[in-house]
């Protein structure tokens, strides 16, 4: 397939493959989309998550529990349960237990309302922070909840201590060449200067060894889309994380982002996200690069975006992957994508 082809082709038919298993890396929103997109094709499906949140509620529990921020793992769990693909295939068998799964996939995300201590707080990111305490081990507590809540495919941690995201920053001084270092996952999502360089404190952190053999097991690694400078550079910052990347025989793909993020990547375009990314993990190889067509008009831009996709080893694919009138991926467009590929 060249890269001016549909990746999504004329529109495979989505269905279960047997024995698949897919690997995503990413965090939040993005991640959720992912997830549920993935979800059509495979039950075993498991989600590597971020691990750098510092607001909401994840920022007040991680600082007065020093746990890992349970919020991003608490959306790859609920995108999980409430696939639609997976409460379909429930309701084939259970209509019930497809009712129950819905139900408490609402619940671990609904936020307590009022102004006290608990205000705010999801009732899964207390959940699973209460199962963190007690079992002393991160990844213990969310295959707690897998077996509890009967789900399909697993959420792990890209690293088992909770991680700060430090930012090189231009345009918050005079001089346009200083640059000013920001910290925290909050401030560098919403910082009004441009990123230019991330970085994890502790350096070089220990990842997950769960997370890193589920992606040397893979069939297919996901990257992104997402916050590209807090969801999506952070996993190639895992030293481990990184060295799993490069020794799977798995097919990588990196889905970029449909536009910029106003902070993060405000001005960015679609070539910069690569470039970016490469600039962090020039080692880091993937089999296809996937874009959204709207967002990457043929001509001379799309050129452009072949040889960046190049420097990583990879195919640039071009598909209608958004939800009209958002920059949102659809989860069936992604899924349908992502058959395109593997068939």
């Amino acid at each position: 397939m060249t890269g001016d082809d549909s990746a999504a082709g004329s529109g495979p038919v989505l269905r279960p493959i047997d024995d698949l298993k897919v690997t995503a890396l990413g965090g939040g929103h993005g991640l959720f989309n992912t997830l549920t997109a993935l979800r059509f094709l495979t039950a075993d499906v498991t989600a590597v998550v971020t691990v750098a949140d510092d607001g909401g509620s994840s920022g007040r529990l991680r600082a007065e529990l020093g746990l890992i921020p349970p919020g991003d793992l608490r959306m790859a769990l609920a995108a999980l349960m409430a696939a639609p693909a997976a409460l379909e295939a429930r309701r084939r068998v259970d209509p019930a237990s497809a009712a129950r799964h819905e139900r408490w996939a609402r619940m671990l995300q609904h936020r307590f309302g009022g102004y006290g201590a608990l205000a705010g707080h999801p009732i899964g990111n207390l959940l699973l922070s209460g199962l963190n305490e007690v079992t002393g081990d991160v990844v213990e507590a969310l295959d707690d909840l897998i077996d509890l809540f009967d789900v399909d495919g697993r959420v792990l941690p890209m690293a088992l201590v909770p991680l700060v995201i430090e930012a090189d920053v231009s345009g918050l001084e005079k001089d346009p060449r200083v640059s000013r270092v920001i910290r925290g996952q909050v401030a560098v999502a919403t910082t009004p200067g441009k990123p230019r360089r991330v970085r994890l404190i502790p350096d070089s952190p220990a990842g997950c060894a769960e997370a890193a053999a589920a992606i040397l097991d893979a069939d297919v690694v996901t990257l992104g889309p997402g916050s590209w400078f807090s969801s999506v550079i952070p996993h190639v910052l895992v030293p481990d994380q990184l060295a799993a990347l490069s020794e799977t025989s798995a097919r990588k793909m990196l889905f970029v982002n449909l536009a910029a993020e106003p902070g993060e990547t405000t001005g960015f375009s679609v070539e910069r996200h690569l470039h970016v990314l490469h600039a962090h993990a020039p080692t880091l190889r993937v089999d296809d690069v996937v874009v959204d067509s709207a967002s990457v008009p043929e001509g001379l831009e799309r050129d452009h975006l072949e040889r960046a996709a190049g420097r990583f080893g990879a195919q640039l694919r071009v598909a209608d992957l958004a939800v009209p009138g958002t920059a949102t991926h659809d989860p069936v467009k992604t899924a349908a994508t992502v058959v395109g590929l593997i068939d």
